[in-house]
C-alpha cells in the first residue's frame, strides 16, 4: 500500500501543494485556521513526513545513535530509557544498538549508526582495551561515552566516581564491624571495574584490613555468573563476615546460591552491591549498595553531546559524578 503523500492531502483539502507544505513547515505565509485544518487531515489520513528527504535539506536528522553491551542488564536498561526519554524532551529520537559484549560488533553497530547519518553517538563501550580500533569512528561523529572511565583518552565521557563509590562501600561495613571483607566479582576487563577493586584495596589499606579479592573469568557482571561464583564460595569454609559486589546483579545471585546453601543474609553474612538498580529496591532483595544517579547520568551526557554537535571543535568533556550510599537491610552490625 502506497504512503500518503503532501499531494494526497492537497487533493483532498481542495488546496494547492504550496499551501500543505506551508502547514506542514509552520510557515507563518497561511493562516491558522487553514493550518490547523491541513494538519488535522493530516493525521486523519496518516501523513507520515519523510524525515530522509528533510534531513537532506537541514542536513542533520535529529536521531542520536546509542551503543550498550547488553539491554538485559537492568543498570544499562534503565541508564537506556532516561537517555531516550531526556533526548526526546531535547528534540532528539534516540536509535538503540545491543553489542552483546561483542567488540567486532561493537564496531559493525558503530559504523552502521554513522551510515544511518546520525547526528551523534553515545556509548556503553565493550571495555577501554579496544579504544584505538573506535577511535577512527569517534573522529566522524560527535561521541559521549557514558559509565565507563575515558579519562586517558581525548573523549567525551561521563562517569560515576567508581573508586570513591567502593571507598564508601568499605568504609560502611568497616563501621558495622566487619574486618573480614569479601570483594566479589573483580575483573581486568573494563577501566570501570578496575577503579571499583582499586577503591576497595586502598580502603583496605587504609582501615588496615586484609584484602579479600574473588576474581571473575567472566567478561560481564549478570546474576547467573554472580549465583555460579557464590555456589562454589559458599561450598568451601570461609570467614568473611560480609560480601562487597562489583555490582548489584552479582549480588542477586549471591542471594540466590545463599538461600539454597541455607545461609541467611544479613544474620549469617552481610551483602552490598553497587549501581542502585530497580531491582535492589525490591523488599525480598532490599540490597543495600552505591548509587550510580542514572538520571543525572543521562542528561549529562545529551547536554555534553548536544554541545558537541553545535561546536565540534569544543574542548572535550570529562563528568565525573558523586556515588551515594544506598542503607536497605542487607547488612547488619557486628560485636569486633
Amino acid at each position: 500500500m502506497a504512503s500518503v503523500t503532501l499531494k494526497d492531502v492537497a487533493k483532498v483539502a481542495g488546496v494547492s501543494y504550496a499551501t500543505v507544505s506551508r502547514a506542514v513547515s509552520g510557515s507563518p505565509e497561511i493562516s491558522e485556521d487553514t493550518r490547523r485544518r491541513i494538519l488535522k487531515l493530516c493525521k486523519e489520513m496518516g501523513y507520515t513526513p519523510n524525515s530522509i528527504a528533510r534531513s537532506m535539506v537541514k542536513r542533520c536528522t535529529n536521531i542520536l545513535g546509542l551503543i550498550v553491551p547488553s539491554l538485559n542488564n537492568p543498570f544499562m536498561s534503565e541508564l537506556t530509557a532516561d537517555l531516550e526519554i531526556y533526548a526526546r524532551n531535547r528534540g532528539y529520537n534516540l536509535m538503540v544498538c545491543n553489542s552483546s559484549y561483542d567488540h567486532d560488533l561493537e564496531l559493525e553497530v558503530f559504523s552502521l549508526l554513522i551510515g544511518r547519518q546520525v547526528d551523534g553517538v553515545i556509548m556503553i563501550p565493550v571495555g577501554h582495551e579496544p579504544y584505538e580500533s573506535l577511535s577512527a569512528l569517534t573522529g566522524q561523529v560527535p561521541t559521549v561515552f557514558i559509565s565507563e572511565n575515558m579519562q586517558n583518552y581525548p573523549e567525551n565521557y561521563v562517569s560515576v566516581d567508581n573508586y570513591r563509590g567502593m571507598q564508601i562501600a568499605t568504609e560502611y561495613l568497616y563501621s558495622l564491624g566487619h574486618r573480614e571483607i569479601l570483594y566479589f566479582g573483580a575483573r581486568s576487563d573494563s577501566k570501570t571495574h578496575e577503579l571499583r577493586l582499586d577503591g576497595y584495596l586502598s580502603s583496605c589499606k587504609k582501615l588496615g584490613l586484609e584484602p579479600h579479592v574473588l576474581r571473575s573469568s567472566y567478561s560481564r557482571s549478570s546474576r547467573e555468573v554472580g549465583y555460579t561464583l557464590a555456589s562454589d564460595y559458599f561450598s568451601r569454609p570461609h570467614s568473611e563476615t560480609a560480601i562487597l559486589c562489583a555490582a548489584d546483579m552479582l549480588a542477586i545471585g549471591v542471594k540466590q546460591a545463599a538461600y539454597e546453601a541455607g545461609i541467611r543474609i544479613p544474620k549469617d553474612i552481610s551483602l552490598m552491591g553497587f549501581d542502585n538498580i530497580s531491582f535492589s529496591a525490591l523488599p525480598e532483595i532490599d540490597l543495600t549498595t552505591i548509587n550510580q544517579p542514572t538520571q543525572q547520568m543521562a542528561t549529562s551526557a545529551v547536554d555534553m553531546l548536544l554541545d558537541h554537535i553545535r561546536n565540534p571543535e569544543a574542548a572535550h568533556g570529562q563528568l565525573i559524578l558523586p556515588p551515594a550510599l544506598i542503607e536497605r537491610r542487607s547488612c547488619r552490625p557486628i560485636k569486633s
